[in-house]
């Protein structure tokens, strides 16, 4: 094969994984192997935060490009390497089997064998570090606050799957989730660039922060049939499925309210209301979560048995990438 011709097949394969979550068939390079590894095709979603920070704050006093950059480096590490600490406290504990979903819609890293404990234990290690050091410069340029905004994401994001609290177990794993992707990620990335957090950013955080929420509650809602007989109480466990399902659709919905809310009130530029294209998007998501799981697959479903978390996915993606849209041209045209 030509050079020309390898790099599009390694293209090709970064593209499949990043879609599916799932290795390429056939010849898994090192690059497919790290981004399946580290769940790579959920990191879109802490950029979008960063994004939606960093365009908050692109016009203000202080602003620092650099420094922006820095944090945006940083979450996405920090959410990759919450990924793998996930894997191995899940193992550690029981949760994860060949049997449950999380080795079912993808390869388990360690029970699919795409790596060792100790080889999987080394890269958190190493990813964490690699944060740590960029925590100590933004520290030296922000002062105090940066570190409680990573040490309340990283405590949260531990103690999600981590014995004592294992937040997930006790349904308080979809509130983290808000509080993370909200305030956290879009507060964190904002002070880091700016030097200062007014309440309108804490409240201009929480639309996408509910998108995120659903995303996992639709998850919860797929593995409801796994968690309740092990007793991993998540909230649509606590709920039921049908309950949770409305709670999903009204995260869903609440974005929007939320958006409209925070532009009347001024804490949002008018063209944020951009992410009501996504409008169409949500109503075939809607549908989806009006009625029951399948009992089969749709053929050419890469993540079975993951179903309703598929659709949340795909609308705030569509949601999220308007939203930034709408905030980049408010920082543009300076509204």
């Amino acid at each position: 094969m030509s050079q020309v011709g390898e790099r599009q097949s390694l293209l090709a394969n970064w593209r499949y994984v990043l879609a599916t979550t799932n290795p390429p068939k056939g010849h898994v390079d090192p690059v497919s192997r790290w981004l399946v590894l580290t769940r790579a095709a959920v990191l879109p979603m802490t950029l979008t935060a960063a994004l939606i920070a960093g365009l908050l704050g692109v016009n203000e006093p202080g602003f620092q490009w650099w420094l922006f950059g820095l944090a945006t480096v940083g979450i996405l590490l920090a959410h990759a390497a919450n990924n793998l600490m996930n894997d191995l406290f899940d193992l550690d504990v029981g949760t994860d089997s060949d049997s449950y979903p999380r080795a079912l819609y993808a390869p388990h890293p360690v029970l699919s064998g795409m790596v060792t404990r100790s080889r999987l234990t080394a890269a958190a290690l190493l990813v964490n570090a690699l944060d740590l050091v960029i925590l100590v410069v933004l520290y030296l340029e922000r002062g105090w606050p940066v570190v409680a905004f990573a040490l309340g994401g990283f405590f949260i994001s531990a103690a999600y799957t981590a014995p004592p609290l294992r937040l997930k177990k006790h349904g308080l794993g979809e509130p983290s989730v808000l509080v993370v992707w909200g305030p956290l990620l879009v507060g964190g990335v904002y002070y880091s660039a700016v030097g200062n957090i007014p309440w309108q950013v804490v409240a201009a955080s929480i639309p996408y922060g509910l998108l995120c929420t659903a995303v996992l509650m639709g998850k919860h809602v797929d593995k409801i049939p796994w968690d309740e007989p092990s007793g991993t109480h998540t909230l649509p466990v606590l709920l039921g499925a049908d309950v949770s399902r409305r709670v999903t659709q009204s995260l869903m919905a609440g974005f929007y309210v939320v958006i409209v809310a925070l532009v009347i009130q001024g804490a949002l530029p008018w063209p944020s209301l951009l992410a009501f294209g996504a409008l169409p998007a949500l109503g075939s998501v809607w549908k989806a979560f009006d009625e029951p799981r399948p009992a089969e697959p749709p053929p050419n479903w890469p993540i079975w048995p993951l179903w309703y978390a598929a659709y949340a996915f795909v609308h705030t993606r569509r949601a999220g990438l308007l939203f930034v849209m709408g905030l980049a041209i408010g920082a543009i045209f300076k509204l």
